[in-house]
């Protein structure tokens, strides 16, 4: 049975090109950065050198990339590093109804800690509405945090608008974007958008997992949350990951070479893909069609069909897609961003989420619309009964 994996947002097959560096620095380079003979010396020169080719997918400088083991982790450092190193200007900060657990988690802490949190609603597209940021930022807001693209629904939200209002009402907040589904799907420019932090995380673009970065701009004050041997700057102390972070930057450079051929490409297998849900009984579709919303996600409701039932029978015919997001956990709650974006109740826990890569083919989007056509009418009326 031929395998189609629909399931990229999740994760991605680690690149070909990837791999051979990444097995490189584990057989021939293998040295500890942090040494001060050869080995180490060549270990270290793959650090500098991805850092150097992640800053220029950026337009920044190499000093401002902080490597990480994740997604995770560059929320954190962003969120917790920054909170407590700004809080004697204020204790509020500003957030949205849609954010990844990974925004999520370490503001519920801060919270703990005695910071305010400011949750803002989205609209039926997921979009933040300018004018309620700006109606709740205070004198004493320190941090703003926006997602870039919804991992579940591919909204993309007003990252520049959103930036210009923050750093014009209150210049000295801080602006944090996690680009953990834009980075690779949009051309970043975070100097230009207003951006002062921004999370990536690498097994998002065929890159190894356990490895993603943060940028931070120069001007930013952060304190680390590992301590230790005083690496990269202080800010991350820990041995660093060679092949991760090789990895990550082939990956990076990878994923911006023939751009615009790979974004149409997903973009069309998108909309093959939406147009076929559109034509089935009882399906919608949460994630909108052509330059609305991501490329590469497509957010499928199915009225009386469960999402973990339908994401196994697609299973079952060697088709992965992912039941909310699978970011979480193996069995996650029912999603904050659909019940943000006010869908129905009954379709909370009937929707599956489609995320694809360009290497994805036209002939498995029709495969799938196929299953599709198949399935939802055969479990529906089971349902039913």
């Amino acid at each position: 049975m031929r395998e189609i994996y629909f399931d990229n947002s999740a994760t991605t097959r680690v690149s070909e090109r990837v791999m051979e560096l990444v097995v490189r620095t584990m057989r021939e380079d293998y040295g500890n950065p942090s040494a001060k003979h050869s080995m180490g010396v060549r270990a270290e020169r793959y650090v500098r050198e991805a850092a150097e080719r992640i800053a220029r997918t950026l337009k920044v400088s190499a000093k401002e990339i902080l490597f990480t083991s994740g997604g995770t982790e560059s929320d954190n450092m962003a969120l917790i590093g920054c909170a407590l190193a700004n809080q004697r200007a204020g204790r509020h900060i500003i957030t949205t109804a849609i954010e990844h657990p990974a925004v999520y988690e370490p503001l519920l802490f801060l919270e703990g800690l005695g910071f305010e949190v400011t949750v803002l609603p989205v609209d039926e597209r997921g979009h933040i509405s300018p004018a309620q940021l700006k109606e709740a930022l205070r004198e004493d807001t320190i941090l703003v945090s926006v997602m870039y693209v919804n991992n579940e629904i591919g909204a993309v939200e007003p990252v520049q608008e959103l930036a210009g209002l923050v750093h014009e009402r209150k210049p000295a907040a801080l602006f944090h974007v996690d680009a953990i589904q834009g980075y690779g799907k949009y051309r970043i420019y975070p100097k230009r958008l207003g951006i002062d932090l921004l999370s990536v995380s690498g097994h998002k673009l065929h890159a190894p997992k356990g490895v993603g970065f943060l940028y931070i701009d120069s001007r930013v004050k952060i304190r680390p949350l590992l301590y230790g041997g005083g690496q990269q700057g202080g800010l991350r102390s820990g041995t660093i990951n060679v092949p991760g972070i090789a990895g990550l930057g082939e990956a990076a450079v990878e994923a911006y070479e023939d751009f615009d051929e790979k974004i149409a490409h997903m973009r069309a297998l998108k909309d093959r893909i939406t147009d076929a849900m559109l034509a089935l009984p009882g399906v919608s579709v949460n994630s909108g069609r052509g330059e609305e919303g991501a490329p590469h996600i497509v957010s499928i409701s199915v009225e009386d069909v469960r999402a973990e039932v339908l994401l196994h029978a697609l299973e079952e015919r060697g088709i992965y897609v992912s039941s909310g997001s699978a970011c979480s956990s193996n069995h996650p709650g029912i999603s904050g961003t659909l019940k943000g974006i006010g869908l129905r109740d009954k379709l909370l826990d009937a929707t599956i989420r489609v995320s694809l890569c360009d290497t994805n083919t036209a002939e498995e989007a029709d495969a799938f619309a196929e299953a599709m056509a198949e399935l939802v009418p055969t479990l529906s009326r089971f349902t039913r009964r």
